[in-house]
């Protein structure tokens, strides 16, 4: 971990378990949609690093789109309300989808993104994520491939932020007590 973050920030996740983790999950991938027109989706910004070296690691052809979406606005829980500030360019008609996010939390989003990815006749929609927080869970949406399950914590690094910051790191860390968010109770990501 870089020195200049000794104090708030404790790793949870290496690089290199990381990237053991993401090699895995695009042998997955690459063996079920091994013959069949396949579709990833990144959601911005946290999913970009995952995304770029899953697409990597599969050896399938793919295409590769991108989504942004909100459902936090500036604070740490969710409003439920999800709304499309950066919509898809290609089009989904007949793709197998692999939606690629960061984080699954309370499921908001990717209940609301699922749904309308299959109004648009995918052939099928599946979701990728690097962390699975079950616990914090509001809608029933559940992840078809799983980097990792971490229960607690506020995570930060390899695309997930804090108001923007610590994306660049290469690993995933905890925000240590006394530095997350105002608002940020123990349960929250």
């Amino acid at each position: 971990m870089l020195m200049e973050y000794q104090d708030t920030l404790k790793e949870i996740l290496s690089p290199e378990e990381i990237q053991k983790r993401v090699r895995e999950l695009g042998e997955e991938i690459s063996r079920d949609y091994e013959s069949s027109p396949l579709m990833l989706v990144g959601i911005l910004k946290g999913a970009y690093q995952f995304l770029a070296d899953l697409s990597r690691n599969i050896t399938t052809p793919h295409t590769v789109d991108f989504m942004r979406l909100k459902s936090y606005g500036s604070g740490v829980e969710s409003s439920g309300q999800v709304t499309i500030t950066k919509d898809l360019e290609l089009p989904v008609l007949g793709n197998n989808v692999v939606i690629v996010e960061d984080i699954i939390d309370t499921g908001y989003t990717l209940d609301y993104l699922k749904k309308m990815l299959s109004l648009q006749n995918a052939a099928s929609v599946k979701i990728c994520c690097l962390v699975d927080k079950k616990e914090r869970r509001q809608v029933d949406v559940n992840a078809d491939y799983v980097g990792f399950d971490i229960p607690r914590g506020f995570l930060v690094g390899y695309g997930l932020d804090y108001d923007e910051k610590y994306r660049y790191l290469p690993g995933i860390y905890h925000l240590l007590p006394g530095h997350e968010p105002a608002n940020f109770r123990p349960s929250d990501r």
